[in-house]
């Protein structure tokens, strides 16, 4: 994790056009296309760089680096590649990266997913893998026809001459994968784009509808068991004892050991593992947070509430405007934590042994998951090989700083020296997963006689996503994060007096990053209040926006 570029979403946005420069160069070292091909899957492909593959039966392999959750990466990125390379799309496929620095992501320094960047960072890089793939090719015809390198052209998978040779990239991949790849390649102008902004049906559709497609809950390998663990019944629970002589006893059950995070049942399928897992006889120390429940905690944080936070943003002078408003209005907003919910429960295969470690899994955090391993196995990193499988949504659940479901795998497979996929069950991630964090809302408002807003506080309560992460040093910014701000204080409605604060609630339920982050409460919250303000006006809401919005005309 000491490799992340941190940086917040905002931050990255800014520096998207520094994306390129010398993270590109890199996808072209000829040293860095051997590892690749090395590490792919026996085949009669050749790599002409990190992310171009070319067999002699003219399928082009793609590489994408980024996991594929629904959003589409497996199509986007083989798009753009084989739009600079002229490739037959209908020889076009995909195929997910090993972990290696070569497809670290372009803005956060690691190979990961998430925050809806998977093709746009890539842009630039692709392009160039595909163009530098491409002059390659070009390079291999020109020197067997013995013509200049300028004399031809592409279309199509072919490379063609300007005296009418033709040659198809299968035929040429051989000798092309023997040049220095091209450094600095010139990139198609926009206007000639035959497959980027047109519809394109996806490449990983067929497979999923036909149910070929291979989930990581999907991964079965030779000599596999299943587990489930038994993990705390509340959060912060330390392990006092158990008794596992019920459990044992149940047939197909064929290990029960204990691991960092609880029980592990190991047995010869889910079913009779799971049941297995409820005749076990356990005794917690339940901690502190036993006693926590919603009423207490809406409590806490209702005092918080009470005291000024940290300031995200704040424009003229909200408490006196306020004072002075001819109608004052304010409103509670209480949210709960929410479960990711991935369609697909959470998972992972892992087979340790003695100099190996070999594990399967939907992850959106390649580089920290196989670290994570690296750590618990005590192996070398080139020891540790780790394939991203298909997922079925993600959210941000699979992208955990602790890789606690790769961890679990991992430990189980080496204590019992055997294959083992662990299964989690929609309970087991409902109750025990990580969360979007609990958040109170305190909002006022004063409109002026003729209804329109003067001033507005809003006051949010909610624990940091962002605190204790390497992403913390550039997301909190004198005192906020950023991330539980977001959406409240770039309020786009003209309001001249306004504050925005945040105060940080107490930790102890596990909260993460999730789909739209702080916007997700916050534009509720927002929106909702707006409704409310509208009808106090007696205005149309939507009219109502529209007079608000004269300084932001994108938004109106």
């Amino acid at each position: 994790m000491n490799a992340i570029v941190n940086c917040s979403r905002r931050s990255f946005l800014k520096s998207s056009a520094l994306a390129g420069g010398g993270l590109i160069l890199g996808v072209h070292l000829s040293g860095l296309a051997r590892r690749v091909q090395a590490a792919a899957r026996p085949t009669s492909a050749l790599a002409l760089n990190a992310f171009v593959r070319i067999g002699a039966d003219e399928t082009v392999t793609v590489v994408v680096n980024h996991s594929e959750l629904g959003q589409g990466p497996y199509t986007s990125i083989p798009m753009v590649v084989a739009e600079e390379l002229d490739a037959d799309w209908s020889k076009v496929r995909y195929e997910p990266a090993p972990v290696d620095p070569a497809y670290n992501h372009t803005v956060f320094g690691m190979q990961m997913t998430g925050g809806s960047t998977s093709t746009w960072t890539e842009w630039e890089r692709v392009r160039k893998a595909g163009a530098a793939a491409r002059q390659m090719l070009i390079a291999a015809a020109a020197d067997t026809w013995k013509v200049e390198p300028a004399n031809c052209r592409t279309e199509n998978g072919h490379v063609v001459s300007g005296t009418g040779e033709r040659a198809s990239y299968g035929s040429l991949v051989e000798k092309a994968s023997r040049l220095e790849p091209p450094q600095n390649v010139p990139l198609k102008n926009p206007k000639d784009f035959k497959f980027v902004g047109q519809p394109t049906k996806r490449l990983d559709a067929p497979d999923k509808t036909n149910g070929k497609a291979v989930f990581g809950i999907d991964v079965n390998v030779p000599g596999m068991l299943v587990a489930v663990v038994a993990r705390p019944p509340v959060f912060g629970a330390k392990l006092k004892s158990f008794n596992a002589d019920k459990a044992k006893a149940i047939p197909g059950v064929r290990h029960v050991v204990q691991i960092e995070r609880g029980i592990a049942v190991v047995a010869e399928g889910f079913w009779p593992a799971k049941r297995a897992r409820e005749a076990l006889e356990i005794s917690w120390d339940e901690g502190p947070l036993a006693r926590l429940d919603s009423r207490t905690q809406r409590e806490q944080y209702a005092e918080l509430a009470r005291k000024p936070g940290a300031v995200a943003k704040k424009e003229g002078d909200a408490a006196n405007a306020l004072g002075n408003a001819a109608r004052k209005f304010e409103a509670i907003y209480d949210l709960p934590y929410l479960a990711h919910a991935t369609m697909e429960p959470m998972n992972c295969v892992a087979d340790v042994r003695a100099d190996s470690c070999e594990i399967w899994t939907g992850t959106q955090f390649q580089t920290v998951d196989r670290d994570a391993a690296v750590k618990a196995t005590r192996l070398k990193p080139e020891q540790v090989k780790l394939h991203t499988m298909l997922c079925g949504g993600g959210f941000g659940r699979r992208a955990v700083p602790d890789s606690h479901f790769v961890v679990e795998a991992v430990q189980i497979s080496k204590a019992i020296q055997q294959p083992v996929k662990v299964i989690w069950t929609r309970e087991d991630d409902m109750r025990g997963g990580w969360y979007r964090p609990r958040a109170y809302h305190s909002i006022r408002d004063g409109l002026d006689a003729g209804g329109k807003p003067v001033a507005w506080q809003h006051r949010i309560v909610s624990q940091s996503i962002i605190a204790g992460t390497p992403f913390a040093e550039h997301v909190m910014k004198g005192g906020v994060d950023d991330t539980a701000v977001e959406g409240a204080k770039s309020l786009p409605y003209d309001i001249p007096n306004l504050l925005v604060d945040w105060l940080p609630a107490p930790a102890g339920v596990p909260v993460l990053w999730w789909r739209s982050v702080g916007h997700s409460h916050n534009a509720f919250v927002v929106e909702t209040f707006i409704d409310e303000l509208a009808r106090a006006a007696g205005k149309d809401p939507f009219e109502f926006r529209r007079a608000l919005l004269e300084k932001h005309p994108r938004h109106k």
